[in-house]
């Protein structure tokens, strides 16, 4: 008989002082009853690997007797109305084990989550929506994880959510947001250091309505985890400020587990870790070895574990009716707890009238449509030279001032970033009392991150995720610093969430910090991200667009990159130009060139092309191209008529990042190919060659060599 089979070990769950927890919920320690659902679900997970030879089977297996407490004794949701609004919260952090969730959603009785669909899992089925990892588009599945560690970080957000909700609506009596958040990690999530971060933050908040399940079952891909990863973890929590509690037996003991979830979810003041010890594979062959992780167990395996359990190794996926007795009324509990729901917040709507309405709105994922009228207006802008990170603040703070669904924050960079506003609130616990004299509550919609840019941006997808539209997110730091951030970034536009990113000191003219702050290759990598708006403003009334752009886009991120130092106010400039991505600011229809500017160089474009007519007789176009990706959505004849490349005039891009994409609208580029240089920002620019001087020399001579070998036109060049 393969290990563990039938097994029934001493019930043992312990908090992290050693004290005994009793199961007080009347469930019997390991029944027969939770025996045959343990049994069924396995043997499904093993079939559902096996039928194509791949997938995930081990964790999923060992984590069971978890996802019975779960789904069936401690979360409340309604597998019918998936969007509930107060629902719990559940992320699958360890999301290779996504058939563990799959299967739950299944019996729980999600209708999207068929049998049929379940056995689509690995096979060639373009409708198949049990992907290799979970993903936010199905019902019952809060956010896509794969990248382990990033569901952590999205639980803290989704728990923050919570406690900004309920602290800004609820009324004694009223609890109309009281949701629990809970996430399931791995050994390796706890490795990952985003996961860290958020761990840190999350305790540093306190937010006692998350919970993170650890499936202890020491193995990684590579082999058991003492191979790299020796640490006290209960230790490492307790001293991040969280509850530990452990559970010896977590492969039967659903009572036990039980027990300690709603102990956890009573939890007052700090956020709870359960330390649920497992075994990987439970049964299999490969039971607690690191080949039970990402591969099928064998034909021959599932079956001996079939006979072992006293199933008909013929057959497979089977489910028997007193398992699905057994999750049956889990679809009518549901529905009974939306309609309490509904309800508490009718009697709330008649008790509060006034405060319904904006929780109302903040549910239907609208801002008002006055928005709009409070940016500053064109004639209203200063005519002085500005920072576009000082632009930025301008624009989104009278905005977060008056609307909370936005919540602007920032790592560590308040001076630098612009983003706060007159009277804010800081997210903070209400206790907390710091040394600076900074303190808040949970109604704070400004966050203090700390230097953690990588949980910020993941944190902000939990925000965002919480409902549509509910949320609004803001992240604030260097542009730099988003490589940081890029894995979270990528999470938020591949799940289609609204975050803005507010990216400063977004070029060579920063200056003296040097290559290491200087953005060279960054700008190419966020223009090529799918689903993400990439926008780079020129001065106040282009960040104006930008901002109107982003918060547009309800189902796309925007990254709003601008300047640390002071540019021209330009008057060609307008924020309409921006929403089409590229525009003509200075025409001319005898021009021999175009040039086309971006961001804090579009002034330089434009004093180049001044330079061009007058000392070389050069006419030329400008054209302001600040979102490759908003330009692109515009119609042929639109993009045609803006370059004019179809019309023989050749396009050259002036921007000091590297050179790659551009080679889709421009004949030529003066680029930056190599690192930055530690120099005042005016300096940095002259050594570079982004001088008007030098801008025009290089212009002049490109056009020579075509004039001279015509075997340039349709190359792009390096200037």
């Amino acid at each position: 008989m393969a290990p563990g089979i039938l097994s029934v070990q001493p019930i043992v769950a312990k908090n992290g002082v050693g004290d005994v927890i009793e199961n007080k919920n009347g469930l019997n320690k390991i029944s027969e009853e939770h025996a045959i659902v343990l049994r069924t679900f396995r043997l499904l997970i093993s079939d559902l690997c096996q039928q194509f030879n791949g997938g995930h089977p081990g964790g999923a297996i060992g984590m069971a007797a978890i996802g019975v407490a779960l789904w069936k004794y401690v979360m409340r949701y309604a597998p019918h109305t998936p969007d509930f609004f107060n629902r719990d919260r559940f992320v699958l952090s360890n999301g290779h084990t996504c058939l563990f969730q799959y299967a739950f959603l299944h019996l729980a009785g999600y209708r999207g989550m068929t049998m049929d669909q379940l056995k689509s899992y690995h096979s060639k089925r373009w409708d198949s929506i049990c992907a290799g990892h979970p993903e936010i588009e199905i019902e019952g599945i809060e956010v896509t994880t794969g990248p382990l560690g990033q569901g952590v970080a999205n639980a803290v957000g989704l728990a923050m959510a919570t406690k900004n909700l309920a602290a800004t609506y609820n009324r004694p009596g009223y609890d109309v947001v009281s949701n629990h958040t809970w996430c399931m990690v791995g050994d390796a999530c706890l490795q990952e250091g985003v996961a860290l971060e958020a761990i840190s933050f999350a305790g540093h908040l306190k937010l006692n309505n998350l919970t993170v399940i650890y499936d202890n079952n020491q193995i990684t891909c590579d082999g058991s985890v003492d191979l790299t990863n020796t640490e006290d973890v209960d230790a490492k929590m307790r001293a991040c400020g969280w509850n530990v509690i452990n559970v010896e037996d977590g492969c039967y003991d659903v009572g036990g587990i039980v027990a300690v979830l709603e102990r956890a979810r009573a939890s007052t003041d700090k956020p709870t870790f359960i330390n649920i010890k497992t075994i990987i594979g439970l049964d299999s062959a490969v039971a607690g070895q690191a080949e039970a992780h990402g591969a099928a167990f064998g034909v021959e395996d599932v079956k001996r574990m079939k006979q072992a359990y006293g199933f008909n190794p013929e057959e497979r996926f089977v489910v028997g009716e007193e398992v699905r007795q057994f999750f049956s009324e889990l679809p009518s509990r549901g529905e009974q707890i939306v309609s309490q729901w509904e309800e508490l917040v009718n009697r709330y709507k008649k008790a509060y009238p006034d405060i319904f309405k904006e929780f109302q709105q903040r549910l239907d994922g609208k801002l008002p449509s006055k928005w709009k009228t409070l940016l500053p207006s064109p004639e209203t802008l200063s005519d002085k030279p500005m920072a576009t990170r000082a632009s930025s603040g301008l624009m989104i703070n009278p905005l977060a001032k008056d609307f909370n669904s936005f919540v602007v924050g920032t790592a560590d960079l308040s001076p630098s970033v612009h983003m706060g506003w007159e009277g804010k609130e800081d997210y903070q616990h209400p206790d907390l009392r710091t040394t600076c004299g900074i303190n808040g509550s949970y109604a704070g919609r400004y966050i203090h991150y700390g230097v953690r840019e990588h949980a910020m941006c993941a944190v902000s997808n939990g925000l965002a995720a919480f409902a549509p539209g509910t949320f609004i997110p803001v992240t604030s730091s260097f542009f730099m610093f988003y490589l940081y951030a890029a894995p979270a970034v990528r999470m938020g536009a591949l799940q289609r969430l609204q975050v803005i990113h507010a990216a400063t000191h977004d070029s060579i003219g920063m200056g003296e910090d040097g290559p290491t702050h200087q953005p060279i290759e960054l700008a190419a990598l966020y223009r090529s991200m799918p689903n993400l708006l990439y926008i780079r403003p020129a001065d106040s009334e282009e960040t104006a667009g930008a901002w109107i752009a982003a918060i547009e886009a309800k189902d796309m991120s925007s990254v709003i990159s601008t300047s640390r130092h002071k540019v021209p106010q330009l008057k060609a400039t307008r924020r309409d130009g921006v929403l089409k991505g590229a525009y003509v600011v200075q025409e001319d229809d005898d021009a021999q060139l175009t040039l086309i500017g971006v961001g804090a160089e579009l002034s330089h474009a434009l004093d180049a092309a001044v330079q061009l007519r007058e000392s070389k007789g050069i006419r030329c176009r400008v054209v302001s191209f600040p979102c490759q990706r908003l330009f692109e959505g515009q119609t042929l004849d639109y993009k045609r008529d803006t370059l004019r490349r179809h019309l023989g005039i050749p396009a050259i891009i002036i921007e000091p990042y590297a050179p790659n994409g551009w080679e889709r609208y421009a004949d030529a580029g003066i680029n930056v190919k190599r690192f930055g240089h530690s120099l005042p920002g005016p300096e940095a620019y002259k050594y570079f060659g982004f001088d008007v001087d030098s801008i025009v020399s290089k212009i002049s001579e490109y056009l020579t060599r075509i004039r001279e070998d015509e075997v340039l036109r349709g190359e792009f060049v390096d200037l």
